[in-house]
């Protein structure tokens, strides 16, 4: 591990020179793209991202089938992961909770529950709340599951973020963390030159924003590698680690109990 990785503290978007700046900036760059963002996301993932959730929601369905598990999760922008959480859990209906300091984001997130609402005749949706994952308004040993689907690497100091996951966890507790890796080998090599070329202009052309599209690729790889994730995560408190590679190495799960 370079001593460049190690010292990583969290996310870092251009011009921003401190964690308070970097968070404000992240915040900015995710409300500019709101009202595009789900568009976006399908298309530039050619829609695996859908598969990714489900997968995930499908890793905890241990904990989504118990009616009195308490879930949230982080970073969740619009809403997928949390949707995908709601409906693996069924009839069994805990309480599931996103949670993301983007208004916006948000006021897209209620937008698809009423859309879910009026489509299925369901009043078993999520809740939202508008809270910074690194200050969670929440009393210790609160939830059962914590998750996060491509929100935690925008966290501006990442250790901070594990340890207030593992705060708001009960003793027992999952945490899962959905976010992008970089794949090795001949994948990697191509997956870099659509990550780093392609992705970034078909997003800007797209949304009409540039910053959020050109910061996507730099995010991911100044992202800890899974190793060190996986001993971060350790070091916050973790238990039975591990991360599994999805669609060659694109995405991972990073899993652990308090």
């Amino acid at each position: 591990m370079s001593e460049a990785r190690k010292l990583v503290i969290g996310a870092a978007p251009e011009g921003a020179g401190d964690p308070d700046a970097a968070a404000r900036s992240v915040r900015e760059m995710f409300t500019s793209i709101a009202p595009r963002y789900d568009l976006l996301n399908h298309v530039l993932s050619f829609n695996v991202d859908r598969l990714w959730w489900r997968r995930t929601a499908r890793a905890f369905a241990h904990i989504l089938a118990r009616p009195d598990a308490q879930i949230l999760d982080l970073c969740c922008g619009t809403g997928d992961m949390t949707f995908a959480l709601s409906k693996q859990a069924g009839r069994s209906s805990p309480q599931v909770l996103g949670a993301d300091f983007s208004h916006a984001m948000l006021e897209r997130a209620h937008s698809k529950s009423l859309d879910r609402i009026s489509q299925n005749g369901s009043s078993t949706i999520p809740r939202w709340i508008e809270a910074d994952a690194l200050r969670l308004p929440f009393p210790d040993q609160r939830f059962t599951l914590v998750t996060s689907a491509f929100g935690f690497r925008n966290l501006a100091d990442y250790d901070a973020g594990l340890r207030e996951i593992a705060r708001v966890l009960l003793p027992g507790g999952e945490c899962g963390i959905l976010d992008f890796s970089e794949p090795k080998g001949i994948v990697g090599h191509l997956y870099r030159i659509y990550f780093k070329q392609v992705l970034p202009r078909v997003g800007t052309f797209l949304s009409g924003v540039r910053g959020p599209y050109a910061y996507l690729p730099n995010s991911v790889e100044r992202f800890p590698q899974p190793e060190e994730m996986v001993e971060r995560m350790r070091r916050a408190g973790f238990r039975e680690v591990s991360w599994t590679p999805y669609t060659l190495g694109i995405a991972g799960l990073y899993r652990g109990k308090k």
